[in-house]
């Protein structure tokens, strides 16, 4: 085979295929004035899609209706808390950050009790626990909108090397994703519940303790989104983690992840999230109305999809 025969067959070459061409699209577009702009708010704006599709793309690994609905609900919470806690004071940044992890942990232990002890499917149990998180949320914002400290505002709206810094955030945390979902014993074992949780069991694999890492982990990482993204936007809003219910769940198809579980992709993610963001820029770009430009977005994903449906699943 091929080298280029065998780079097509990778799942997450098709998402990076797509962000490529819409990205060099609107740069031949406007005549390359906007390369470095729309660069950089590719990579700040995906940055966070990614933090919360990797843990949803975690979750979705463990197999057919595994997914997390109280990502929106962990983001509000844990950023709203998180900038009240820190009260503006730059010293209080790290303990604002463990109170944010804090949170996450505690609506990831949450969701798998009510998905382990009443039984209860993870979506069902998952939704049920996001109108718990947002209404704490509700309560806990009063309709105030805090400011984060100036350390940490300046820390989330500046770049290093020309690299927005959330992005670097994401791409470290992504390697760390990588590496466990890789080269780990929890990574095989997620990718073996995914593929036979009763197969799972009978190999010896704690799956109960597995599955509960793993919604602990995904929330964790929710509660992080929503502490940088808080800080990005000067302030934590009730609606802030609303869109990326979806965005998570479909950076996660898009990007290559298996739906039906056993197979997770840590790049793809990356691919998924630039294209997401660059196909509204591209459609902004040439002026197209908002129903356009949702039509459109769906008829892009639907392709690229399409394309990559080809693949072959066992193909890393």
């Amino acid at each position: 085979m091929t080298f280029l025969g065998s780079l097509t067959r990778k799942p997450w070459i098709w998402s990076c295929v797509a962000a490529l061409t819409v990205w060099l699209t609107t740069i031949l577009f406007t005549g390359g004035a906007s390369t470095v702009g729309l660069s950089q708010a590719a990579l700040t704006f995906a940055a966070f899609s990614i933090l919360v599709g990797v843990g949803q793309m975690f979750v979705i690994t463990l197999g057919p209706g595994n997914i997390d609905l109280s990502v929106p609900a962990t983001m509000t919470l844990a950023g709203t808390v998180a900038l009240k806690f820190m009260n503006v004071d730059n010293s209080m940044i790290l303990p604002g950050l463990a109170v944010a992890i804090g949170i996450g942990i505690a609506v990831g232990i949450g969701n798998y009790a009510l998905i382990k002890l009443l039984q209860i499917p993870p979506i069902i149990a998952t939704l049920s626990m996001s109108f718990i998180v947002q209404s704490t949320a509700i309560w806990t914002n009063r309709g105030l909108r805090i400011k984060p400290p100036e350390v940490l505002a300046n820390f989330t709206t500046e770049t290093t090397a020309g690299i927005p810094n959330v992005a670097l955030v994401a791409l470290v945390l992504s390697v760390l994703a990588f590496v466990l979902l890789q080269k780990t014993v929890y990574g095989r074992w997620i990718a073996a519940i995914g593929q036979n949780i009763r197969a799972a069991r009978m190999a010896g694999i704690p799956v109960d303790g597995t599955r509960f890492v793993t919604y602990i982990l995904c929330a964790v990482l929710a509660a992080l989104c929503g502490y940088l993204l808080a800080s990005f936007s000067g302030g934590a809003a009730l609606n802030m983690g609303s869109e990326y219910l979806l965005m998570s769940i479909a950076v996660v198809v898009i990007g290559g992840t298996a739906v039906a579980g056993g197979d997770s992709n840590v790049p793809g993610i990356w691919g998924a999230s630039l294209f997401m963001f660059l196909v509204v820029s591209m459609l902004n770009t040439y002026g197209a109305g908002a129903g356009i430009r949702l039509v459109m977005t769906g008829l892009i994903i639907i392709a690229v999809i399409v394309v990559a449906g080809g693949r072959n699943p066992n193909q890393r």
